[in-house]
């Protein structure tokens, strides 16, 4: 049982729940290109399970059945992505009709069951063919989204509630290629400095060609995590702050401010392109709204390793399946900071928040989770915060990239051997809710 009811927000609140492209529809189908995903889980050991998204859910071919889950939920939208690679499966130039035509009746699905369509252009399938140029780290893979915004725009951008031109920057560039966790899995500082400034660059020609068709609505989503340090040290703190200016700070004051911390600049800066103070105009696009992803807080302290040269300590708080530690009440600190230092009154809307679980249809651990967070995002709320909505992640159990198929995040349970769907108690708890 849920302990909030859609009665306890304002009326234009809006409830939702989200997927993304890769993780759901089967990228096998429909003519779509190959990814930089496809290429990286071929390779042996990066993927937990060795699987790739070539079936996932199968949503390319059963994508009424689970818009049909969304309306019978009672959400108000439903947070989707568009896959680069399925409308130009080169990245460039000839346009998959197959692939548009897929999007546009699921969009025009969305709005026949009264759902408001919540589009992300990019959310992390890179086309193969502009990986092998480059990728984030060319200085020309601003031009390639801007020529796909520009083709989705013009298909879809008159029936979209919302559009964001790219989710979770922190993911597109440093997971990718600092860690190496995900495609297309570097380990390269200078590779990191490039893509993590030429992400941005891309978000704000897309915001432009956005702007030149006519769609409203625009904004990015940015993923944050709680940070502290682990203990009263100066060097803890020194360390959380490194890692916070990283991981929160960047891609907002980028956009907001058109300057990056120093704190990132000490590591990044000698590897930046050249001439990239010359972008920040670009970068500053107005938006109408922010995503906000959220799943976990850290605490950190420092090490003798090279830059960042900080690592995590547990703190003993509960965790999720994936051993994330749980921490809600760093949601409502994390919201309120957002929009004091940033966005000012600008709506933020909460775009994922969800959690891996424990393999049962009875996930009382994620009605929890569920419940601690949006209590947590309304104390935000009642301090004054301009939030405007809540996405759940995820709709149904998916492909969760480095993990495969061996994490969920589902309101709903996917078989994967005969895909069938199976309601939740998560997911009939918020039914309940929506309802009320």
């Amino acid at each position: 049982m849920m302990k909030f009811k859609r009665s306890d927000f304002p009326q234009d609140f809006i409830f939702g729940t989200a997927t993304s492209s890769y993780q759901i529809e089967g990228h096998s189908f429909g003519g779509a290109g190959p990814t930089h995903w496809d290429t990286f889980a071929a390779k042996p050991g990066k993927i937990l399970d060795g699987t790739d998204g070539a079936i996932a859910c199968d949503h390319y071919n059963r994508w009424q059945e689970d818009l049909d889950l969304i309306k019978d939920a009672g959400f108000d939208s439903y947070r989707f992505s568009t896959s680069w690679a399925r409308v130009m499966p080169e990245g460039r130039g000839a346009v998959n009709q197959e692939g548009l035509d897929f999007y546009e009746r699921l969009v025009d699905g969305m709005l026949a069951r009264g759902i408001k369509p919540m589009a992300t252009l990019y959310h992390w399938e890179m086309p193969a063919a502009l990986d092998a140029l480059g990728g984030w780290q060319n200085a020309d893979v601003a031009d390639w989204f801007a020529e796909f915004t520009d083709v989705i725009a013009k298909r879809l951008g008159d029936r979209l509630f919302s559009t964001a031109t790219i989710n979770e920057p922190w993911c597109v560039s440093w997971l990718s290629h600092f860690e190496g966790h995900h495609a297309p899995g570097l380990q390269d500082i200078k590779a990191t400095a490039r893509a993590m400034h030429h992400v941005l660059k891309a978000h704000g020609k897309s915001v432009q060609v956005l702007r030149q068709n006519g769609v409203k609505d625009v904004g990015i989503v940015c993923n944050f995590e709680g940070t502290m340090p682990a203990d009263d040290s100066v060097e803890s703190a020194r360390a959380a702050a490194r890692y916070e200016a990283i991981y929160n700070r960047f891609f907002l004051q980028g956009i907001f401010e058109g300057t990056y911390p120093e704190e990132v600049l000490e590591g990044l800066g000698p590897h930046l392109p050249a001439g990239w103070q010359d972008d920040m105009a670009l970068i500053q696009q107005p938006l109408e709204w922010v995503g906000v992803n959220y799943y976990t807080a850290k605490a950190f302290r420092e090490t003798d390793g090279p830059w960042p040269s900080c690592e995590t300590v547990r703190t003993g708080a509960d965790t999720t399946h994936m051993n994330w530690e749980i921490h809600p009440d760093h949601l409502t600190k994390l919201l309120k900071w957002i929009a004091d230092t940033y966005t000012k009154d600008l709506p933020l809307y909460v775009t994922e928040n969800g959690m891996a679980g424990e393999h049962t249809l009875n996930d009382q651990d994620r009605v929890s989770y569920l419940n601690g967070h949006v209590l947590a995002a309304k104390s935000a709320m009642d301090a004054g915060v301009p939030l405007g909505g809540y996405t759940f992640w995820s709709l149904m159990d998916n492909y969760e990239w480095a993990f495969g198929y061996a994490e969920r995040f589902g309101l709903v349970h996917v078989d994967f051997d005969t895909l069938e769907r199976t309601p939740k108690v998560s997911y009939l708890a918020l039914r309940d809710a929506m309802s009320q």
